[in-house]
């Protein structure tokens, strides 16, 4: 069976969650049914299928950030929250 496509907010409305340092933060869900980013009361909630072994988790997340933003996962750099559920990127767009 073949895997559903990512659910994803507009990549304006996940810039608008930039602050001017480019900083976005975020909660993650890691071993999802599904990927998915969420716009919920204010925060973005991130939900990927991947455990939190070995950074898997950490690099699925920000894969799905870039692929919502439209950006290479190179321009995404996680700040902080490498072994945390809250995290930080940093987005260069």
């Amino acid at each position: 069976m073949a895997r559903a496509r990512a659910e994803l907010p507009s990549a304006e409305a996940l810039l608008a969650m930039v602050d001017r340092e480019g900083r976005l933060a975020l909660r993650v869900t890691p071993g999802a049914r599904v990927e998915a980013l969420e716009i919920t009361d204010g925060r973005l909630l991130a939900k990927v299928r991947e455990k939190p072994e070995d950074g898997k988790a950490t690099e699925a997340v920000r894969d799905l950030l870039a692929r919502a933003l439209g950006l290479a996962p190179s321009r995404v750099e996680l700040l902080r929250g490498a072994t945390s559920r809250e995290k930080q990127f940093r987005v260069n767009a």
